[in-house]
């Protein structure tokens, strides 16, 4: 009989090497992009929402293992973004509505691609569309962790590690590991390794762009339970998540991942943000003229009724 562990389940090389989009012909590199910028929508979302860190830490990690089980051209990205974060808000007991995940994540897009930033009605098909997609990338994250979404975080651990090597009083050290922290859940690292060797990281890599020593004899992550190469291999990744290129316009959707394997997405994006923009300006034209003809009504009614009273005078 399987044994139950509250510590976090980690990718074994083979699945690290051979994700499933992976195996279906997507790029490393849109891939790469791909997860950064669905933990980029839960991050701002919850910033918005302002749900605390542990949930949109949450979050971003059931996004990460869902996409070592399941491809993205199988589950859009949306979807599974939008459920990661309903899920992780229960999950950390910060519950929000459907409405106002669906709402801002939307927002966040909008703003992204260079959209108008209006609301979608919840009554249009647009809503009810997001609203279905969120409810099947919950199920469906559920389904394939096996309902296994305990996360275990590096945040604690990575104060009393700081307190314990005496590190709280630096001026910009914790707060630098903290980010970095953030930052590392735009990568597969919580999936890879432990939190005791997470936090690790983020103080190493910390300390080095602080030029703040730390003791060696022994090496003090020996102290925490953490492997030397391990620390390394997490400052790495975090290093290099700061020399990528800023990511590029990435599918959402079904359609979009069509459009993106004939190399029309970003033609298509460009099309509706053109035609969502004149909508929006002759939106303000018939405004402006309504309120124009309404000025005229209201000041030809009180020239009217000022010409009346000087004839009853």
């Amino acid at each position: 009989m399987p044994q139950l562990s509250l510590r976090n389940p980690l990718l074994t090389p083979l699945q690290i090497d051979a994700s499933p989009s992976l195996l279906q012909g997507m790029s490393p590199t849109l891939e790469a992009d791909m997860r950064a910028y669905g933990c980029h929508l839960i991050q701002a979302s919850g910033s918005v929402l302002r749900l605390p860190q542990p949930v949109m830490a949450s979050a971003q990690v059931l996004l990460q293992r869902f996409y070592y089980l399941a491809s993205f051209q199988q589950f859009p990205l949306r979807g599974i973004a939008l459920g990661a974060l309903f899920l992780a808000c229960k999950v950390e007991e910060s519950p929000q509505t459907i409405r106002d995940i669906i709402n801002v994540m939307d927002i966040i897009v909008k703003r992204d691609r260079g959209y108008p930033e209006i609301v979608t009605d919840g009554y249009d098909a647009e809503y009810y569309d997001m609203k279905n997609e969120m409810v099947i990338g919950e199920i469906q994250i559920l389904r394939r962790l096996g309902f296994n979404v305990q996360v275990e975080l590096p945040y604690g651990l990575l104060v009393n590690y700081m307190r314990s090597l005496e590190l709280t009083d630096q001026p910009q050290l914790p707060q630098l590991a903290w980010n970095y922290l953030n930052d590392l859940l735009r990568t597969p690292v919580y999936v890879c390794f432990q939190p005791e060797t997470i936090a690790c990281g983020a103080i190493f890599l910390a300390a080095h762009e602080c030029n703040v020593p730390l003791p060696m004899s022994p090496a003090w992550w020996v102290v925490f339970d953490a492997n030397g190469e391990d620390v390394m291999m997490v400052a790495k990744a975090a290093k290099a998540l700061y020399l990528r290129q800023q990511p590029r316009i990435v599918p959402l959707t079904d359609e979009e991942m069509n459009l993106l394997s004939h190399g029309n997405l970003s033609s298509h994006v460009e099309a509706i943000r053109k035609e969502r923009l004149q909508e929006l300006q002759n939106t303000g034209e018939d405004s402006s003229t309504k309120l124009g003809a309404q000025d005229r009504r209201t000041t030809e009614n009180q020239t009217g009724d000022t010409h009346s009273n000087e004839q009853e005078r």
